[in-house]
């Protein structure tokens, strides 16, 4: 890490940091093929820069960091890209399992994980397991994820406790749908990050995001490494946040 970097850190850990980070990480076969190497390859220079923005994250004391690695719709990916993505999982869940332990990192995934292969679900169930009492950050992981199967699934949740007589319909209210979903237990997402240059959300934490900031950049995601992590930041720094209410810097 060079010195500006280190610098560029200390500012932007000094301002007012987002509680909560999602990171929609496109761009890895697009990376790929304008080399002309396999898509795969795309995905595997993107682990680097999960590791790397993680990294990043940990060390300015973001509280939380979601990342969308595999949507629900993915499956539906040609199959060899698919095997190629798991077996990539896997290999990121062995390998960077000491460094996660060892900087008090809770790791976390959300999304319909039984659809996952066992060579996936195993290693992340036990990395899961051994780490839940870690407190520096909690790393989450969208694994065959998307937020409105989120929401239905919350759903279906809570009309099982009507139909049980556990709760009421008429008592039904956001508090109650948000303890039904897969992060109930993360803080709200303050700032969701695209790269690759589209503009769209993607069925990433359509509840989660509802006042969340929005930054969209060019870099594909393996050329997504710390410097381009601490831009996100530092717009976001910039950003006047009013939740509907009046501009707090007007109001000064």
């Amino acid at each position: 890490m060079t010195e500006s970097t280190t610098q560029r850190e200390q500012q932007v850990k000094a301002a007012t940091l987002p509680r909560h980070v999602g990171v929609i990480m496109d761009g890895n076969g697009r990376w790929a093929e304008a080399k002309g190497w396999p898509r795969i390859e795309g995905h595997r220079e993107g682990s680097k820069s999960v590791q790397d923005i993680t990294r990043c994250a940990r060390r300015l004391g973001v509280q939380a960091l979601t990342l969308y690695a595999f949507s629900s719709q993915n499956w539906t990916r040609p199959p060899t890209e698919v095997a190629g993505l798991m077996d990539l999982l896997r290999e990121y869940l062995v390998k960077e399992r000491a460094e996660i332990l060892d900087n008090g990192i809770r790791l976390n995934a959300v999304g319909e994980l039984a659809r996952l292969p066992s060579q996936v679900r195993d290693p992340l169930e036990e990395l899961r397991a051994v780490s839940a009492k870690n407190t520096q950050m909690v790393l989450t992981l969208a694994l065959s994820y998307g937020g409105r199967e989120e929401l239905v699934q919350a759903a279906r949740r809570l009309a099982q406790k009507v139909e049980a007589g556990k709760l009421k319909a008429n008592d039904i209210g956001e508090k109650e749908l948000a303890a039904e979903l897969w992060t109930a237990d993360l803080p709200p997402v303050d700032l969701v990050i695209r790269t690759s240059g589209e503009h769209r959300i993607s069925n990433f934490l359509l509840w989660q995001s509802a006042y969340a900031e929005f930054v969209f950049t060019e870099a594909l995601f393996p050329d997504f490494r710390s410097p381009q992590l601490l831009d996100c930041l530092e717009a976001f720094q910039r950003r006047d946040r009013r939740f509907g209410q009046v501009s707090s810097r007007k109001a000064k």
